[in-house]
């Protein structure tokens, strides 16, 4: 009697296994919080959920909350994330100005660019409803820390009211970017024919003038 073989054959693995079979715990979080991020700027904040986040990194459904226990938590590491990049950014347009008054227009510039190449953190920085600051201390700590690099300049220049300087510049760099990266610079640069960089850089020649 002749006994056939019996053959196996090896299932194909789909790309979707293959990827969360190659990632290490800190390269998992990594890609979270980058599929978050692509998420926020392509379909918006209201999108995120932990679920659609694990698709969008091509993991499992429950990868996550090996890092994140819930929404909020994955929001406030990208709020966090943001802060300490911002800080870095105002803290390099410090440095590279010369005088206090070329510093602080270097910041506040240096604040409505960040807002304008990064949408997406921008956006959920100064959500705190969502990003629930109060329970995670690593997202306020990181906005404070930003903020002091403005703070610390002020301090030093010999302003008459610091807070009130302190918190007018940012208020106007807020503004600025947030009026950004809504579109409404470029609709009202239509209405003037002026792109958004001129109107920018108007702005930026008017606190120019009034930090003279």
């Amino acid at each position: 009697m002749v006994v056939k073989k019996r053959v196996t054959y090896a299932r194909p693995v789909p790309d979707g296994e293959r990827k969360r079979a190659s990632y290490h715990h800190g390269a998992l979080r990594e890609e979270l919080l980058e599929a978050c991020v692509r998420l926020v700027e392509s379909e918006g904040i209201g999108a995120v959920s932990l679920r659609r986040v694990a698709r969008e990194a091509g993991v499992s459904p429950g990868a996550p909350y090996h890092h994140f226990p819930d929404r909020a938590a994955l929001l406030a590491a990208i709020s966090t994330r943001g802060f300490q990049q911002l800080a870095v950014e105002m803290e390099t347009a410090r440095s590279g100005a010369d005088g206090f008054r070329a510093k602080l227009l270097a910041m506040v510039a240096a604040y409505v660019e960040f807002a304008r190449r990064h949408r997406a953190y921008f956006q959920l920085m100064f959500r705190p409803e969502l990003s629930e600051p109060e329970k995670h201390p690593d997202a306020r700590a990181a906005g404070d820390a930003a903020f002091a690099v403005l703070t610390g300049v002020v301090a030093e220049c010999g302003a008459a009211d610091p807070d009130g300087l302190a918190v007018s510049l940012w208020a106007f760099g807020h503004g600025l970017a947030s009026l950004a990266i809504d579109g409404q610079l470029g609709r009202r640069g239509d209405l003037w024919n002026l792109s958004e960089d001129e109107l920018i850089e108007r702005a930026m020649r008017f606190l120019d003038s009034v930090l003279d």
